[in-house]
C-alpha cells in the first residue's frame, strides 16, 4: 500500500525529532520557503495501490528504539498511532553543493518497512532543502543510477519496480551518490557509505516480519 503524502513528507521528520534533531527549526536560508496551502497530487507509484483513505495527521511524537549500529547504518523501530515501523538510516559522508557551502539542514537516507501497510525496504531521502518545484533527483550505485521523484525535501524512487534492484546494489555496493536541485537552483551532490546496510537490512527484515 501506497504511504499517504503527508506522511512521506512528515514520518522522517518526526523520526529526527525523536532523536532531538530540530528538522525544521531554525531554517537557514536555503531551506525558508513557505509551505504550500494545498498539496500537490501525489506521485503515482507502479504496483502499489492507492489507500481507501488518506491518512490522518500525526501525533506529535513517536516512540523510537535503536535495534543496533552496524558500520555507517543504524537500524530502527518506532511505533506511531500503534503502528510498528522499522528502517534503516544513514546520513551522508560528504557533502557537496554548486554554488559551494550554501546552507541547508542535514540530509538522511531511509530503507523503511512498514508491515501494516506490507511494504518492504522502501527507499526515501530527506534533502536537506526544498527540491526545485518538478525536478528529479538521482541515486548512483556503482554504474547503474536510478531516478528519484521529488516533493518537498523528500525523494523516493520513481519507477517502483526498480526498488528492489536499488536495494539489491545497495546491499552489494560501497557507495551510494545522490544528486538534487533546490527551489534556488543549488545542486547538491551527497555520497553515502553503504557499510553496514546489508547487516542493517537483515535487522529490521527480523524485526519487522
Amino acid at each position: 500500500m501506497r504511504i499517504d503524502r503527508y506522511w512521506r513528507i512528515v514520518y522522517p521528520l518526526l523520526v529526527l525529532a525523536a532523536f532531538g534533531i530540530p528538522a525544521a527549526a531554525q531554517q537557514p536560508p536555503e531551506t525558508a520557503a513557505p509551505a504550500p496551502a494545498k498539496p500537490a497530487t501525489p506521485v503515482k507509484r507502479a504496483a502499489k495501490p492507492k489507500p481507501a483513505a488518506a491518512a490522518k495527521p500525526a501525533p506529535t511524537g513517536a516512540k523510537t528504539t535503536l535495534l543496533g549500529q552496524y558500520g555507517d547504518w543504524g537500524a530502527y523501530t518506532a511505533v506511531q498511532s500503534g503502528k510498528k515501523i522499522c528502517f534503516a538510516l544513514s546520513k551522508p559522508i560528504s557533502t557537496e553543493t554548486d554554488p559551494p557551502n550554501r546552507p541547508r539542514n542535514p540530509a538522511y537516507m531511509f530503507i523503511t518497512s512498514r508491515p501494516t501497510d506490507k511494504v518492504v525496504d522502501e527507499f526515501s531521502i530527506v534533502i536537506g532543502y526544498p527540491f526545485k518545484s518538478g525536478s528529479e533527483a538521482s541515486v548512483d550505485v556503482g554504474s547503474t543510477s536510478f531516478a528519484l521523484y521529488t516533493q518537498e525535501d523528500g525523494a523516493w524512487i520513481k519507477n517502483a519496480t526498480e526498488e528492489t534492484n536499488l536495494i539489491n546494489a545497495m546491499r552489494d555496493g560501497d557507495r551510494a551518490v545522490v544528486k538534487g536541485i533546490s527551489s534556488r537552483s543549488t545542486h547538491s551532490t551527497d555520497t553515502y557509505s553503504l557499510k553496514g546496510l546489508s547487516q542493517a537490512l537483515d535487522r529490521t527484515g527480523q524485526d519487522c516480519k
